[in-house]
């Protein structure tokens, strides 16, 4: 059985609910080798979908193709690897009036299709050609 729990949760309250499990941290702030399943790690070689870019992480595809209200698509996402500043947000760029259909693409996409289209793709390719 896999359960979910949120990281605001300390380490000894997990053991004490699940005294028999295996604890896992696949977010950036993982200090072992689970880390990779975090959409911030730079895995590499991670198709852009609708484009023939590559990025090295999910996140930065997600952020790179997400369009403002006072900056478009940026593809400098695509290649950070420090899994650092990677998230492009309102307050800098006005509000987020969805996610481009590819690089080029003229179609923007709310946030539920942008989810289903660019973001999972993105991690179910990682977990089934890096993990």
């Amino acid at each position: 059985m896999i359960v979910i729990e949120s990281k605001r949760k300390s380490l000894e309250s997990l053991k004490a609910k699940y005294p028999d499990a295996m604890i896992i941290d696949v977010t950036s702030k993982a200090t072992d080798e689970f880390v990779k399943f975090s959409p911030f790690y730079p895995n590499g070689g991670i198709p852009v979908p609708f484009t023939d870019d590559i990025a090295v992480s999910v996140e930065g595809i997600w952020q790179g193709l997400k369009v403002f209200e006072d900056a478009d698509v940026d593809t400098s996402f695509f290649s950070k690897r420090d899994m650092k500043n990677l998230k492009r947000t309102t307050r800098k760029y006005g509000p987020c009036l969805g996610h481009r259909k590819g690089v080029n693409g003229e179609e923007l996409l709310g946030y539920i299709e942008a989810r289903k289209l660019i973001y999972l793709p993105c991690y179910k390719w990682v977990l089934e050609n890096k993990l």
